[in-house]
């Protein structure tokens, strides 16, 4: 018998009974190719037609499981540390180094939904209750800052953007207290689907201990995209936020949401997802030029988390995740020969995360469990992966 219902045609003539289960010869059509009307009964042939669909994507599942287990397992460096899981979807990660006790050292990391949360992890990656700020309206990216002058005296600082709050939520690190007078506003003014929805956040701290915090949003317009707030302490130990310049290109598809800055060279980094990588100077007095715009090839698809490793000396690495390639792409972040703007191809990063949105990177000591550092990255599993520095080889 054959699967064929009556729109399909085969060379010969068939004719059937009404009661018949098979067809048989029939008279010639004209063309010479002569229709099976009827093969089995209408109820026999949808059944075939339904098993052998359900059969095929079966076989079509099974291959995608198949491949996607030699994906995580076949060439690519294992985690030292997987995260307990947060509750909805793990985005961006912020390491704070603590210098009295590297070893108590704390992860940030984004529950990116509503009534999500700030969790707090410790280098064994688990969740520390007591540091993770839950109840958020909807946070999106992390990063953390040292030394900003609040009340005659220093403190570090933890900013994480607070989407459908349209502002940035401001907690001491580590006593994680509220230091916003509960949220400052951003993008005040704007109007347009997305205009006022705060995404990156990118924190910078110039030669003389200003802090200045850089946020992108879900949408913005070609030029003006990134706002820039420099960070001020103000009564009451409440931080206060000065709007200092609008800057930034755009290249109108997809959005701006990671943005990293290099403190000690003065630069600021963010992907433009579906273009490239944009460089610009993180001093606001240092104008609006942009100075370089590099990976824009290369990528399956969209540009996301970019993390800076300083090795010293003005060298080290900008580590780029390229989500839909399950993959990291590496960029000199020194001088190329007097062009200190230029930033080619370097290598590829093959980890066992999966779809990476943020990512960060430290070449700090912290203690027996990462000695020479530590990169950490986002996973698509509602984790965060924590990596051994010297595993990534970077450079080799």
């Amino acid at each position: 018998m054959w699967p064929f219902d009556a729109m399909d045609s085969w060379p010969g003539s068939f004719l059937r009974s009404p009661d018949a289960a098979i067809a048989g010869a029939g008279p010639a059509l004209r063309s010479g190719i002569h229709s099976i009307h009827s093969i089995h009964s209408i109820h026999s042939i949808h059944s075939t037609l339904t098993f052998m669909k359900i059969y095929h994507l079966l076989l079509f599942l099974l291959s995608l499981l198949v491949s996607s287990c030699d994906f995580i397992q076949g060439n690519r460096i294992p985690p030292d540390v997987v995260t307990e899981p947060v509750p909805y979807d793990s985005d961006d990660p912020a390491i704070w180094f603590n210098r009295d006790g590297p070893a108590q050292s704390i992860i940030f990391g984004t529950d990116k939904q509503r009534k999500g949360g700030l969790y707090a992890f410790g280098l064994d990656g688990r969740i520390i209750p007591e540091k993770t700020i839950r109840g958020l309206r909807y946070p999106n990216n992390v990063d953390v800052e040292y030394g900003l002058l609040l009340g005659g005296d220093t403190t570090d600082i933890v900013v994480v953007t607070d989407r459908d709050a349209a502002a940035l939520r401001i907690f001491s690190v580590p006593a994680m207290q509220p230091l916003d007078n509960g949220g400052i506003p951003v993008f005040e003014g704007q109007r347009g689907f997305g205009y006022r929805e705060p995404m990156g956040i990118g924190l910078y701290r110039d030669p003389s201990g200003e802090v200045f915090a850089i946020v992108s949003r879900k949408n913005g317009p070609a030029e003006g995209y990134l706002w820039q707030y420099h960070l001020k302490g103000g009564k009451e130990g409440v931080i206060q936020a000065e709007l200092v310049r609008e800057f930034g290109r755009f290249s109108g598809f997809q959005e701006i949401e990671a943005i990293a800055v290099d403190d000690e060279l003065g630069y600021v980094y963010y992907s433009d997802e579906a273009a490239g990588i944009r460089k610009y100077y993180a001093d606001p007095a240092k104008g609006n030029e942009e100075l370089a715009f590099f990976g824009r090839d290369g990528f399956a698809k969209d540009r996301e988390g970019i993390a800076i490793m300083d090795a010293g000396h003005g060298k080290g690495f900008i580590i780029v995740s390229d989500q839909q390639g399950y993959a990291f792409r590496v960029f000199p972040r020194e001088d190329q020969g007097g062009q200190p703007h230029q930033h080619p191809f370097l290598q590829e990063l093959l980890l066992s995360n999966w779809e990476t949105d943020g990512c960060e990177v430290s070449n700090a000591s912290f203690g027996p469990s990462f000695p020479n550092g530590l990169f950490v990255a986002m996973s698509d599993d509602r984790t965060f992966q924590f990596y051994r520095l010297e595993k990534l080889g970077l450079g080799e």
